[in-house]
């Protein structure tokens, strides 16, 4: 069996574990960040943190969240008093490991999942604060706001366009010569910024429909895939495992 290279378009500071999964599964990774990731210290981070004691729920969307928080205000996560609730089981553990009760980890792993969850248990005229990107999808908020809830956000990290493109290109050139067996996304942002780089969609779209395996970690990365016209699997789960079990076991045609 022919050993894939799996191109990972994660961020620096997410990548090693999708890493490690490629190598354990029988295939050699390649790192192309096409995300970085900023920890900031902005004005309505502060705000949130100032309105600590108010919050019933606070929502953590990812595990920079927390770094960032740790980084900033070390205090506010030790001191904590409210409910928590986590997209994602990687966040629910780092969540854990500052020593926060999880009360909420919706089945699906996405926004609209835990709006749903919020939904079904009815939770109604809370405050609830979120911090955040700005640039993420205004669906979790508004999804909550609708159910009469008052939402924080808290600007916590900053997404950005990757300061090291040379990999990205690298990628791209490799892709074009053949090397490249599958490449994984992560994130509708992961999607976008690699195309803001690629040159001849057209040829790339292509390769990535027809020659290599292209998969999404879900169905929302996944529609930014389908406006550039390219054919991709997303696992059942959205875990990073599930998303390189599920490309081993289509590459390998089980």
């Amino acid at each position: 069996m022919s050993k894939p290279v799996v191109a990972i378009t994660r961020p620096y500071d997410r990548a090693n574990k999708a890493c490690e999964i490629v190598k354990e599964l029988g295939g050699t990774p390649i790192l192309a960040p096409t995300l970085d990731l900023q920890p900031v210290n902005t004005k309505s981070l502060k705000e949130l943190v100032g309105r600590k004691d108010e919050l019933d729920w606070i929502v953590f969307t990812s595990p920079t969240t927390l770094s960032s928080l740790q980084e900033f205000y070390p205090e506010f996560l030790k001191t904590l008093n409210c409910k928590v609730a986590v997209i994602g089981n990687k966040t629910g553990r780092i969540a854990r490991e500052h020593g926060l009760e999880v009360d909420l980890v919706p089945e699906d792993f996405t926004s609209e999942g835990l709006v749903e969850e919020f939904k079904r248990q009815n939770i109604r005229n809370q405050v609830i604060g979120v911090p955040r990107t700005l640039s993420a999808r205004p669906t979790l908020v508004d999804g909550l706001e609708d159910l009469d809830n008052e939402v924080i956000v808290g600007e916590a990290y900053r997404s950005l366009f990757p300061m090291d493109k040379v990999k990205v290109e690298k990628l791209i050139q490799d892709m074009k010569a053949g090397k490249v067996d599958a490449i994984t996304f992560t994130s509708p942002l992961t999607v976008e910024n690699f195309f803001k780089i690629v040159v001849e969609e057209e040829r790339i779209s292509n390769l990535m429909s027809e020659d290599i395996l292209t998969v999404a970690i879900g169905p929302i990365t996944g529609r930014i895939l389908e406006e550039h016209d390219i054919s991709y699997i997303y696992p059942d789960t959205y875990t990073v495992r599930d998303m390189m079990e599920l490309l081993f076991k289509t590459y390998n045609g089980e």
